[in-house]
């Protein structure tokens, strides 16, 4: 009876151990994720602005503008 109760409270701890596992590696991702993030945009604008892409970069401020404004409109 011992082992058996033993047994369920170790697989119990076993599924808790897996969901903060899994919740750790979520916010890490989401930290990485937000880091290359902050990095890549800046380097994507000056890169389309001295290659000469301001023509791509007007349609993507646009609905850089439309997306914020939505976001802001949802709260």
């Amino acid at each position: 009876m011992l082992e058996m109760i033993l047994t369920i409270l170790f697989v119990w701890l076993l599924f808790k151990v897996i969901g903060l596992a899994f919740r750790v590696a979520w916010g890490a991702a989401k930290i990485a994720a937000s880091i290359l993030f902050t990095l890549a945009v800046p380097l994507l604008v000056l890169c389309l602005i001295f290659a000469g892409g301001v023509l791509i970069l007007i349609p993507l401020a646009m609905l850089g503008a439309a997306f914020g404004l939505l976001k802001g409109c949802m709260k």
